[in-house]
């Protein structure tokens, strides 16, 4: 089944480039599957999980790709167990999950998140708090487990505008970042540049985001 989708994210391209070839990759509450379809077209084998079964449906024949239906806030973690060398969320918040997210990462696996953040609510959907990042919530909770290598919070004006937060962040120490990261997107180090987690969490961003 062919479906027509957006394009990845360009927060997840970039970081996608961290992955190990051939990864074993989740990819959570994947929606139509964008991230899922470019992942594997890297040659990385996805697991797309969603509790939409259409959705689903339009992946099942894609080489790399395997779906699982579930609903994520009403049952058990769906993927007890199993460890992952990449994970990647976009476009979904539902906090209990965190914990599990990222004990579900193989040492040396890499966290890719982006969602919308507390000012969305002003511009469009989602606009209940239950699923809006508090300022700097993200980078709170990923790095009291995860090392992290990025982090951004603001507004962005592309594909549509919408208020932010976007992370990655690996199971272990650092190492090499992608060739993409230049001297307007500092990781996110203390003291590095200058710059603390909180100044660079106030500083606005226009960088593009994904499919908002």
């Amino acid at each position: 089944m062919n479906i027509e989708t957006s394009p990845p994210s360009p927060w997840v391209v970039r970081f996608a480039q961290l992955l190990p070839p051939s990864s074993q990759i989740l990819d959570l509450a994947c929606g139509s599957g964008r991230h899922s379809r470019y992942l594997a077209q890297l040659g990385h084998h996805v697991l797309a999980v969603d509790r939409d079964v259409d959705a689903l449906a339009t992946l099942a024949d894609i080489d790399g790709i395997d779906t699982l239906e579930a609903d994520l806030e009403n049952r058990p973690w769906p993927v007890f167990g199993r460890l992952f060398h990449g994970i990647v969320i976009t476009n979904y918040l539902w906090r209990p999950l965190a914990p599990m997210v990222m004990a579900s990462l193989e040492p040396g696996g890499i966290l890719i998140h982006e969602t919308f953040m507390l000012g969305q609510e002003k511009l469009g959907r989602p606009s209940n708090p239950a699923f809006l990042l508090r300022s700097g919530e993200l980078l709170d909770v990923v790095r009291q487990r995860l090392t992290v290598l990025a982090f951004e919070q603001g507004m962005v004006s592309e594909p549509r505008p919408a208020v932010i937060q976007r992370i990655c962040a690996i199971r272990g120490e650092a190492g090499l970042l992608p060739s993409s990261v230049g001297i307007d997107q500092i990781p996110c180090h203390e003291g590095l540049g200058g710059h603390s987690f909180a100044q660079l969490a106030d500083r606005k961003t226009g960088i593009d985001g994904g499919d908002f």
